[in-house]
C-alpha cells in the first residue's frame, strides 16, 4: 500500500513539474512577439493547451509564472559580485554567470529586453545582493550606508542598461565590453577599499 502511494506521489510530482514547465515555456514563447503587459492567462492557456482551471491549480497568476522563471534564471548567480569583493584574487576580468546566460540563452534575452520585466529583474537582484554588497563596502571603508547603497544602485542600473543596449544592438563582442566594465568598476571600488588615504585605518588582516 505504501509503495502504491509512493508511486502515485512520484507520478503526481512529475506531472506537476511537467505542467509547470509547459506553462513557463508558453509564457516565454508569447514574449517572442507580445510584450509582457499584453499577455493574458487566456492566451497562455491556449498556447499551452490547458484550461484555466489547470493553470490556477499551479500558479496564482501570470506574475507568479514570471517570478518562477526569474527565480530559475537567477539561481546560479551566486558569484555575480564575489570577484568584485576580492579584487586582489581576480586579476583577470571575467563576465559574470548572469551576463553570460543572458547573452547565450534567447529565453533570458526576451526577459531582459521587455520593458516591464527588466525592472523586476533589477529588483530581484537587489534583494539577493544589496545587503551583502553594502555591508561589505561599509565594513572595508569609511563609506556611509547611503554612499554604499548609491554605489550599489549605480552599478546595478548601469550594468542592466549596458546589457540591454548590447542585446538590442546584437553586440558581437559583449565579453570584451564586459571586461572593460569590470575593470572600471573594480578600479572605482579599489579607490575606497585600498587607496582610502587613511594610513591609520586597520584593513582586514592588518596589524594595528
Amino acid at each position: 500500500m505504501n509503495r502504491d502511494k509512493q508511486k502515485k506521489t512520484t507520478k503526481n510530482t512529475l506531472r506537476t513539474r511537467s505542467t509547470r514547465n509547459t506553462i513557463r515555456s508558453a509564457l516565454l514563447a508569447l514574449l517572442e512577439h507580445t510584450p509582457y503587459s499584453g499577455i493574458t492567462v487566456t492566451a497562455l492557456c491556449r498556447l499551452a493547451r490547458i484550461n484555466r482551471g489547470t493553470f490556477y491549480l499551479h500558479y496564482y497568476d501570470l506574475e507568479d509564472v514570471l517570478d518562477d522563471i526569474l527565480e530559475e534564471m537567477l539561481q546560479n548567480t551566486a558569484g555575480v559580485f564575489s570577484y568584485l569583493f576580492h579584487p586582489e584574487k581576480s586579476r583577470e576580468c571575467r563576465a559574470c554567470a548572469l551576463c553570460a546566460s543572458v547573452h547565450q540563452d534567447v529565453r533570458y534575452r526576451l526577459l531582459f529586453l521587455d520593458p516591464s520585466i527588466s525592472p523586476k529583474i533589477l529588483k530581484k537582484l537587489s534583494a539577493l545582493y544589496k545587503e551583502s554588497y553594502v555591508t561589505y563596502l561599509m565594513s572595508h571603508s569609511l563609506l556611509t550606508f547611503q554612499e554604499a547603497e548609491a554605489i550599489f544602485s549605480f552599478q546595478m542600473n548601469g550594468c542592466l542598461a549596458v546589457n540591454r543596449m548590447m542585446l538590442e544592438n546584437h553586440c558581437p563582442d559583449w565579453q570584451q565590453i564586459q571586461r572593460v566594465l569590470d575593470g572600471f568598476i573594480r578600479a572605482g571600488l579599489e579607490h575606497y577599499l585600498i587607496h582610502d588615504q587613511r594610513d591609520d585605518y586597520p584593513w582586514p588582516g592588518q596589524k594595528i
